[in-house]
């Protein structure tokens, strides 16, 4: 199968976060190739695409500071403080507020992303580390690492957040998934083998606050057992249903996100890692790091479909939006693969692009050069 065809002022690159070597590696994926090196912070940890700028935010552990790159020249548009040990960025659909936990201070900045600066700090939990906006920006979540609960914050009139809800009971909180609707957050709880289901405040005038007030605070629904320390949560494009990977037990939990409740649990690989679901719904990729290769799913099927071996200790991944090429970054090497997804014989390995030392996140940016 050959590629398809781009228009002539199509870019596209990903930006790969190398935590040992404190730089960030854009490979071109129209060409694809190695395109250059940013040396960043110290320990970069997470990077995140702005949604409507020309941006991209890289947040440096190990120097309290978050890195933001221009995509049209991939160079070091600023340098931005926060507080110490900043883990996760999320950005809200106006690309305009960055929000950034410092899993050190115990705290979350809100940035402004068009000054480049930090404008607001607010508590957290202990080791405040995965970071989501709804999808409405109504809400924050933050799932606190270290004192195993989940801070809920209203966000409005981009005033600072302000803390409404706090919920206990999930050791080890580790990852978040907000439904498209906005109307739910799952939270991963590798710490007892569960998921938490929250329901999120609806708007104090919509038809669902009048007919339900209770509706208008946030509440926890459901604790759902999965597997053997869950973490990384894969929720299909349309919302209808959320997968887990248990990495302590090889498998994934399937959840239907209406119902709150578990679907099944099945065997797909050696420590199973991140993912991602393809934007028709139909398939699920997970990361399979014990064994060093990628899991393909077939959701229709309700069957492993495939194995492509990668590198060593494969986990962050990312889909070309435009191209059928999953990457995925060999977290205990320093490369990523790029694996064609449509092609004749089946998925397969394409090829090997290099990073720095230890690639722990990887995000695309795609734009249509002026």
């Amino acid at each position: 199968m050959r590629f398809p065809q781009l228009a002539a002022n199509y870019r596209e690159y990903a930006y790969v976060a190398n935590n040992a070597a404190g730089t960030v590696t854009v490979l071109d994926l129209v060409n694809f190739r190695a395109d250059r090196t940013l040396q960043v912070g110290a320990e970069p940890s997470s990077v995140t695409v702005n949604p409507t700028r020309n941006e991209v935010y890289v947040t440096n552990s190990g120097s309290s500071t978050v890195t933001a790159i221009n995509a049209d020249d991939n160079s070091i548009a600023a340098t931005i403080g926060v507080q110490r040990g900043p883990t996760d960025m999320a950005v809200d659909t106006k690309g305009e507020r960055g929000y950034v936990t410092n899993s050190l201070a115990n705290s979350v900045s809100m940035i402004d992303l068009v000054s480049h600066r930090a404008i607001a700090t607010v508590g957290a939990g202990e080791g405040p580390a995965t970071i989501h906006v709804a999808p409405d920006d109504r809400a924050l979540v933050v799932a606190n690492r270290g004192s195993g609960s989940v801070s809920i914050y209203d966000l409005a009139n981009n005033r600072p957040p302000r803390l409404r809800s706090t919920f206990e009971g999930c050791p080890g909180a580790f990852d978040i998934a907000i439904l498209p609707d906005s109307s739910k957050a799952f939270v991963s709880c590798p710490g007892n083998d569960q998921m938490m289901a929250i329901s999120l405040a609806t708007e104090p005038e919509s038809w669902f606050a009048k007919q339900d007030p209770a509706s208008m605070k946030d509440h926890l629904m459901a604790r759902l057992r999965v597997g053997k320390q869950p973490k990384y949560l894969l929720l299909k494009p349309d919302g209808g249903e959320i997968f887990v990977s248990n990495s302590g037990s090889d498998t994934i939990s399937e959840i239907a996100t209406y119902t709150n409740e578990v679907g099944g649990t099945y065997t797909i690989g050696s420590q199973p890692g991140s993912g991602l679901v393809t934007a028709d719904n139909s398939s699920l990729w997970v990361s399979a790091q014990g064994s060093d290769s990628v899991s393909l799913y077939s959701i229709d099927d309700g069957r492993m479909a495939n194995s492509i071996h990668t590198g060593p200790g494969p986990n962050a991944m990312a889909m070309s939006p435009q191209q059928p090429v999953l990457l995925v970054a060999d977290s205990h090497g320093a490369d990523v693969a790029v694996i064609r997804t449509r092609a004749t014989r089946g998925p397969e390995l394409f090829t090997m692009l290099p990073a720095g030392s230890h690639p722990v996140a990887i995000a695309i940016k795609a734009y249509g050069a002026r």
